[in-house]
């Protein structure tokens, strides 16, 4: 008889392909500062120290860190200090802060029960915006206050605010008033009192959003009169 055809050999496994590198991308400003276990306000306000991080430095009469309740539910985070707060070294406390009062007045608070801080913490040239390398400089200490107040609700006055912490150069009328999410914290973003002041027209939008707020934290919603 024939012989049967030998079979064919059984081919080589194919060898593994060497992973791919990583596509280089540019590193998250959050995801890269970890969470620093029992860090406290105090110490990140030691560890800023009279900073000479960026520029701003240059011009800056006071550090304006932040103030307010650190209990508090409610975090309002603002884009940088004016000419009052640089003065004083507290936030919002000028013409705008006026109205950021009234507004945390309206909804059943008093300034003492939240908590008020900037993305950065020296005052801009002008009041102009914050440049991206300041941004860069300031906002570790601003993502470390968030961490260790762990908010219910944060509340980002301005598209820098919320630029900074969403990581997008979207504007604010893209998610302003909607609920978003910051390393697990809601976050409502709204227009800065600055703004309002110039066009008051948008208070009710305003006024909308931190409606919405005061649900998410269990205060009595209620129609605000006009005044």
């Amino acid at each position: 008889m024939p012989k049967a055809a030998p079979k064919p050999a059984a081919p080589a496994p194919a060898s593994k392909s060497p992973a791919l590198p990583a596509a280089s991308v540019a590193p998250d400003l959050f995801a890269t500062t970890n969470r620093i276990a029992g860090d406290t306000l105090p110490v990140v306000r030691a560890d800023l120290g009279e900073c000479t991080r960026c520029k701003l430095h240059t011009t800056r009469n006071k550090i304006v860190f932040g103030d307010g309740s650190a209990t508090a539910q409610l975090v309002f985070v603002g884009e940088g200090p004016g000419a009052d707060e640089d003065a004083q070294g507290l936030p919002f406390v000028g013409r705008a802060g006026k109205l950021l009062t009234q507004m945390i007045e309206a909804m059943g608070l008093q300034r003492g029960d939240v908590y008020i801080c900037n993305v950065v913490k020296c005052r801009p040239p002008g009041n102009r915006q914050p440049e991206k390398d300041e941004v860069e400089a300031c906002s570790p200490f601003l993502f470390r206050q968030l961490d260790v107040l762990q908010p219910k609700v944060i509340v980002c006055l301005g598209a820098t605010a919320a630029q900074t912490l969403l990581q997008t150069n979207r504007g604010i009328s893209h998610f302003r008033g909607e609920w978003l999410d910051y390393r697990g914290y809601k976050m409502m973003a709204t227009y800065h009192p600055a703004y309002l002041l110039r066009n008051p027209a948008a208070k009710g939008d305003v006024w909308k959003d931190l409606q919405k707020v005061m649900a998410e934290l269990g205060l009595e919603v209620k129609k605000l009169k006009a005044k």
